[in-house]
């Protein structure tokens, strides 16, 4: 930022200042998850990236493309984690994905993490059960049908046709629903909804053993393992079945 204030004849202090002001910017903002998503933020960094670039700041700009790199690598280890885990393959498996807006209370899903995640489970040949309580069947199968613009992301997370969306995804309109004989969980907004489910319900109506992958740190760890789920939480410390498991990327 220092660099760009030269170039552009800004003041780095007015701008610490300013941002400082932002009362998200503290313990909410720096909340672990899948990654980042939404209309803004990776709005903003490109605006920064081009910014920079039209400065005769390369360096800098590169700095900032790799917000959004590192971003996507979260997407990409999330969906890694998900398939090593479950004996390194998903292909035919019933998984359960518990939100898909970017965030709670909104039916917004512009960036949401959780379209690169379930296209990178759909790359594996996984059987999708979406429930969200805001956001439309119509909105998810064309999110997961919309080709995303290629900046050396990984691989998998690939494009999918409207025909294969509809195949391989169902969207229902009820948490359970979604579970039931499911092999593993995805929790990818932080719904209030989904702290509070019969989890003891939850694990005798799905496949054994019973995974939840919590990419929003919602899920009480050391209750779900007492039940019996093998719990994967983004950085907390592994079940014991996840450190026998081989590294993710």
């Amino acid at each position: 930022m220092s660099a760009l204030c030269e170039a552009t004849g800004a003041d780095v202090s007015q701008v610490s200042h300013s941002i400082g002001t932002d009362s998200r910017i503290g313990p909410k903002f720096l909340n672990a998850s899948v990654g980042f998503g939404g209309s803004c933020f990776q709005k903003d960094i490109l605006n920064l990236v081009y910014i920079c670039e039209c400065n005769g700041l390369p360096e800098v700009a590169n700095y900032w493309k790799q917000v959004i790199k590192v971003n996507d690598y979260q997407k990409a280890r999330f969906v890694n984690r998900i398939v090593s885990s479950m004996f390194n393959t998903v292909s035919e498996k019933k998984i359960a994905v518990l939100g898909f807006a970017f965030k709670k209370d909104t039916g917004d899903t512009r960036e949401t993490p959780a379209i690169d995640v379930c296209k990178g489970l759909l790359g594996d040949k996984a059987k999708l059960s979406i429930y969200d309580p805001q956001v439309s069947e119509e909105q998810i199968l064309k999110d997961l049908a919309m080709k995303k613009f290629d900046w050396d992301h990984p691989a998998h997370l690939q494009p999918t046709s409207p025909t294969t969306s509809k195949k391989e995804v169902s969207v229902v309109w009820d948490a359970y629903g979604a579970i039931k004989d499911s092999h593993g969980i995805c929790i990818l907004t932080e719904w209030d909804e989904f702290k509070n489910l019969d989890y003891q319900k939850v694990f005798d109506n799905m496949q054994k053993p019973a995974f939840i992958f919590d990419g929003r740190n919602v899920v009480d760890v050391k209750k779900l393992r007492d039940i019996g789920f093998i719990v994967y939480s983004i950085g907390k410390p592994l079940d014991a079945w996840l450190k026998d498991m081989p590294a993710v990327a």
